[in-house]
């Protein structure tokens, strides 16, 4: 059995601040160490379940935060970016049995964490038909384009409760919540001991799981920041601007929306 891990870092228990996840900030330090301990605790888990091998995609900013040196000989890992439009979603397959997720954190346009952003702080909100989405949203599509199903998520409450909506049997740990600009997080030990026994049951349980649908007509709709980023955005193949900073893009085929996305948001 082959899992896909698809890790970020801005909903890792315990982080407030944007420090905390910039390579360039003396934070960062301890945060790559709780970011690489709760991938261990996904592999651990999925491990337990069954699993033959984890892929990891190392999926913040630089793709090259996790300590590679703590990682079991069970695991892959897939880090920096190749530019590939499935993006944090890179190195998945039909062949695998399962995507899971950690470190994942609230859609932008949210005050359930400091840290909520889609992919870039650049944008304000990013819709998908109409609705308001998270890099999850976009990355369990991904997988369902292959005809993988998303097991377990770990991340902020917020992202826990989308995730839910939108793959219902999903496994979550909710790894804090957002006030302002300050966070209410468990224990990362509490955190890493979730996700081990949240992963084992997401796998275990994989015969009740879905699938989201990826049947088009998607809308892709992109509030930038700077009206400046939205004209240029608009010289991508099909994109337009529908209003003061804003781009929409149409597509049938979710591919399209993934390809899109990854120069708009560039």
């Amino acid at each position: 059995m082959k899992v896909f891990l698809s890790a970020d870092i801005e909903g890792t228990a315990g982080i407030a601040h944007w420090d905390e996840a910039d390579r360039e900030k003396a934070d960062y330090q301890e945060f790559r160490e709780l970011m690489t301990g709760e991938v261990l605790a996904a592999c651990q888990g999925a491990r337990a379940a069954g699993a033959t091998e984890v892929l990891i995609k190392d999926a913040h900013e630089s793709g090259r935060n996790i300590i590679v040196d703590r990682l079991p000989a069970y695991a892959k890992i897939m880090r920096g970016w190749s530019g590939h439009p499935d993006s944090m979603m890179f190195g998945i397959g039909s062949d695998f049995a399962a995507a899971i997720y950690t470190g994942y954190h609230a859609k932008a346009g949210s005050e359930a964490n400091p840290l909520a952003h889609t992919t870039t702080r650049r944008v304000s909100r990013v819709l998908l038909n109409g609705e308001v989405a998270s890099e999850f949203t976009f990355n369990a599509l991904c997988a369902a384009r292959y005809k993988v199903p998303s097991a377990f998520l770990a991340g902020d409450a917020e992202i826990c409760v989308d995730a839910r909506a939108l793959v219902p049997n999903i496994e979550t740990v909710a790894t804090l919540e957002g006030f302002g600009r300050a966070s209410l997080s468990i224990s990362p030990a509490q955190a890493r001991e979730s996700i081990f026994n949240g992963v084992k049951t997401g796998l275990e349980r994989l015969s009740s799981r879905t699938v989201p649908t990826v049947d088009g007509p998607y809308e892709v709709t992109v509030e930038f920041v700077n009206p400046t980023d939205a004209y240029r955005a608009s010289w991508y193949p099909g994109a337009s601007i529908c209003r003061p900073r804003t781009i929409a893009f149409k597509s049938d085929d979710f591919f399209e929306v993934q390809r899109a996305l990854r120069f708009l948001l560039d």
